[in-house]
C-alpha cells in the first residue's frame, strides 16, 4: 500500500431515477448475486481487501474481535471476511449492515457460521447507535453510493475502537484517464448489457457506471479518511485485470 497524506461531502442522497439507492437495490436483490458471478475477479477482489483488514486487527488475548460490513448488500463482503479470518487462523463477530431490505433477505438466506449477523440501517443516515464499539469496519462499494461521505467517516472513525482499522473497497478511476476508457468499455460491453438481462426494468447498473465516474480519486478519498481523524491511511489496487480501477484503503483509529 501507498501511504498518502480534505475534502467535503455534499448533503443530497443519491437517486436512481428518484428512488433512493438502498430502494433501487431491492428491484435488483433477487438477479444481484448473479451478476456478481459473471464478474471475473469479483470475490478474489474482495478477500484480497478483507484480509487486509484482518492483518491490521489489534489482538487483545481473551476477547472475540467484533467486525462491521457496512453495505454488505447479499453478503459477498461479509463471505470475504469469513474468508479472511479463517485463513488467517482468527475468530469474530461480524455484523453485516445494508439499507436495502431485498439484499439483506437475500444474504440471511445463505449459510453462515456462528457471529454472523445481519442488520437493516441506511448508511446515509447512521448515527452513532446504529455501529456498536467494533475492532474494524468494512465498508465495499459503500461510500461512492453515500453523499455525505466525510459524516459517514467521522461516524465510523469514532465507532472504531482505539486501534481499530477501516478498509474501503471500492472504484475509483477519477485520477487516471486509462482507467475511466477500460470502465467504460466494461460497463458498455459487459456489465449494462448484462444487467438488462437480469434486471430489464432497473437502472442500477447506468446509476453504477455514472457513480464510479464521479468518485472521488484514489488520493481525495485518502484525505476525506484523514480528515476524518484516521492514521495510516495508505491505499494499493488491486491485482489482475482490473487493477488500476478497483483500490483498497486502509486506516486506522489513533491508539490514544
Amino acid at each position: 500500500m501507498t501511504t498518502t497524506g480534505s475534502a467535503t461531502g455534499t448533503p443530497d442522497r443519491p437517486r436512481v431515477r428518484g428512488e433512493v439507492v438502498p430502494a433501487a437495490f431491492d428491484d435488483v436483490a433477487s438477479t444481484y448475486d448473479l451478476m456478481v458471478r459473471l464478474s471475473p475477479g469479483y470475490h478474489a477482489q474482495l478477500r484480497e481487501s478483507a484480509a487486509a483488514l484482518v492483518e491490521a486487527l489489534p489482538v487483545e488475548p481473551g476477547r472475540r474481535p467484533l467486525l462491521l460490513d457496512l453495505g454488505c448488500g447479499s453478503g459477498a463482503s461479509t463471505a470475504a471476511l469469513v474468508h479472511a479470518l479463517r485463513a488467517a487462523g482468527r475468530e469474530a463477530d461480524i455484523i453485516g449492515v445494508d439499507g436495502s431490505a431485498g439484499m439483506l433477505a437475500q444474504a440471511r438466506r445463505k449459510r453462515w457460521p456462528a457471529g454472523v449477523t445481519f442488520r437493516q440501517a441506511d448508511a446515509e443516515t447512521l448515527g452513532r447507535d446504529d455501529l456498536a464499539d467494533a475492532d474494524g469496519v468494512f465498508a465495499a462499494y459503500l461510500l461512492r453510493n453515500v453523499a455525505a461521505r466525510d459524516r459517514l467517516l467521522r461516524q465510523v472513525h469514532d465507532a472504531l475502537r482505539p486501534g481499530g482499522v477501516l478498509v474501503v473497497h471500492d472504484y475509483s478511476v477519477r485520477d487516471s484517464p486509462s482507467a475511466r476508457l477500460i470502465w467504460h468499455a466494461v460497463c458498455w460491453g459487459v456489465v449494462i448489457p448484462l444487467g438488462a438481462i437480469t434486471a430489464p426494468r432497473s437502472p442500477i447498473y447506468r446509476y453504477l457506471w455514472r457513480s464510479v465516474l464521479d468518485f472521488d480519486g484514489v488520493h481525495r478519498l485518502a484525505d476525506r479518511m484523514v480528515a476524518a481523524g484516521l492514521v495510516e491511511v495508505e491505499s494499493r489496487s488491486v491485482r489482475g485485470w482490473q487493477r488500476g480501477t478497483v483500490h483498497t484503503w486502509r486506516g486506522r483509529r489513533a491508539q490514544a
